[in-house]
């Protein structure tokens, strides 16, 4: 008798050694610094301009936060925020928050004072945690006694860093450090640390207790808080471990360039590095020449990032000075991976570069090209061990669509979140029938390899014919005077919308309208070549580095 067919293609197409047909069960997501803590206790966990944190040092120091956390009321229930940039106190804050039993609010901190007031309402945020930053506690003050924060924690962020690096910081950036009141209202992280007692572990019920309430980027409205619970974020990170293969636990190091507050550093950055014990190098924003060197001086193997955070290495002059050869493997996500950007930066690295996929709403990660087997360039590859994956027909949002049809990519699997704080109704429009309704538009293929072709609500329809600006993107990045772009519909009198796309040049290079119509005519359609260019120094991004074409787009509309 011949193999029965599996009921989902990429079942047959899976790497080997790793099962699609996993089956997770959560646990409290801060299990993952306890177990590696007493699996690694000696291992350096956290590396910051020089000062290392060992697993068990790390552990003592986030049951110390903890315990003084609960002696300022941090409970079951309690909403705390955390609003710095990427530090030691940030790993620190996260899982001890957690073993609280309370919710982190991640808060971006680029957002201005309104952003900062809209998430605090939000999520009636009672704790803060900040660092003695301008850029961060300073947008705090206009809140103080009139909202619902009754603390805030503030730590030293320059006290994470080694003796020499210390002292250089607080000279060179004396304006940007901030003090603070001496007051009730005020907490040192400091004082919390001075905790002589045990925290006392609450009870906490994995797949309904929110470990996380994370905003969404505000792409489709106004940003609403994503409930995450412990088993959604704590399976993810399992389910990145088990795509992972060819990672050894307790022996890698990982670069932490992407900001944690950001899902897709959290998860990939922290937690799963975390969870199998490696050391992760903290790298507070993305300076290009500083990660150069730290990769040429202290060896990391893994390092997740965005896709312009690869082009620009690829794109620097001087890349050649530096010894790139510890990186064995990136995986990209928080948009699409140019073809382009992903040959050329594993041509210079030697490494595995992989797209992954993922949204706020699945903790993020779903989908993921091996890292060994099939790679298919252009996809975000297959559903990670658990996750159903499924193409639905974007008018009426139920019918199934077959292989090579482009629809709806939906999501079913235990990383998918409860709904959206507060917002039952948008719950309910993005979760039916069991499914996550992403907003993207895909196919899949016959062996069960995802493609993303673009956001359902940037699509571009002119004339009548649907154009999908990644396809246009995807074009452009291979020409070789093109160092970024981005492509988007703009409202038009007489064609509906106008295809535009901005592009940043390679440095020395130069490039016409004309030839750039040229040659996107020989690779698609003409009714999906740009109307019109535009030639920049660099595109508007998040503080992730991903490019922010709506930003773009309220540019174009203030023009009028």
């Amino acid at each position: 008798m011949g193999k029965q067919p599996s009921e989902f293609p990429w079942e047959d197409h899976y790497p080997e050694g790793i099962r699609w047909q996993e089956s997770f069960h959560g646990r409290p997501l801060y299990f993952l610094l306890d177990d590696a803590a007493r699996r690694w206790p000696t291992n350096t966990a956290l590396e910051f301009f020089g000062k290392t944190y060992s697993y068990a040092k790390l552990k003592e120091m986030v049951d110390r936060i903890a315990r003084g956390l609960q002696g300022i009321g941090v409970g079951k229930g309690t909403r705390v925020g955390l609003f710095m940039p990427n530090c030691p106190q940030f790993v620190m804050a996260y899982y001890a928050v957690l073993k609280c039993g309370a919710t982190v609010v991640n808060f971006n901190p680029l957002y201005s004072t309104h952003e900062v007031e809209h998430q605090l309402k939000d999520a009636h945020v009672e704790v803060m945690i900040t660092v003695n930053l301008r850029m961060t506690y300073g947008k705090l003050t206009p809140f103080i006694g009139n909202s619902s924060i009754r603390k805030i924690v503030v730590c030293q962020f320059q006290e994470a860093m080694g003796l020499t690096k210390r002292a250089l910081f607080t000279a060179a950036k004396q304006k940007d450090l901030i003090s603070y009141p001496k007051d009730s209202y005020h907490v040192a992280l400091n004082d919390l640390l001075a905790s002589p007692d045990l925290v006392m572990s609450p009870n906490i019920l994995p797949d309904s207790h929110i470990a996380v309430l994370q905003y969404t980027g505000g792409t489709t409205g106004v940003p609403k808080g994503a409930c995450l619970t412990h088993s959604n974020l704590y399976i993810n990170a399992l389910q990145c471990s088990r795509w992972m293969t060819g990672l050894n636990p307790g022996e890698e190091k990982l670069l932490a360039v992407i900001p944690f507050f950001h899902v897709f550093a959290m998860t990939v950055a922290m937690n799963f590095a975390i969870a199998n014990g490696f050391q992760i190098i903290i790298h507070p924003r993305f300076d290009l020449k500083m990660v150069l060197k730290d990769i040429a001086d202290k060896r990391p193997t893994v390092m997740p990032g965005v896709s312009t955070l690869y082009a620009t290495i690829n794109n620097y002059k001087f890349l050649e000075r530096y010894d790139l050869s510890s990186i064995k493997m990136c995986i990209s996500g928080g948009g699409p991976l140019p073809v382009e950007v992903k040959e050329r930066f594993e041509q210079l690295t030697g490494c595995a570069l992989v797209e992954g996929y993922g949204l706020t709403e699945s903790s993020p990660v779903t989908s993921c090209n091996p890292l060994f087997g099939k790679q298919k360039n252009g996809t975000i590859g297959l559903p990670l061990p658990g996750t159903i994956m499924e193409i639905v027909d974007k008018d009426d949002r139920t019918t199934l669509l077959a292989p090579g049809e482009i629809g709806e990519v939906c999501i079913r699997g235990p990383q998918v979140m409860q709904g959206y704080l507060n917002r039952p109704d948008e719950t309910d429009l993005v979760i039916r029938n069991g499914r996550l309704h992403t907003g993207d538009l895909g196919m899949m293929d016959e062996e069960g390899y995802f493609t993303i072709v673009d956001r359902l609500k940037e699509m571009i329809i002119v004339g009548g014919y649907n154009v999908y600006p990644r396809n246009v993107e995807e074009a452009l990045y291979g020409h070789p005077a093109i160092a970024e772009c981005a492509v988007v519909g703009l409202e038009h009198a007489t064609r509906g919308q106008m295809i535009k796309a901005y592009c940043v040049l390679r440095e020395g290079r130069s490039v016409e309208d004309g030839e750039l119509k040229t040659y996107l005519k020989k690779q698609m359609s003409a009714y999906a070549v740009p109307h019109e260019f535009e030639f920049r120094e660099s595109l508007p991004k998040s503080m992730i580095g991903k490019i922010l074409k709506k930003e773009l787009v309220a540019e174009e509309k203030a023009k009028g």
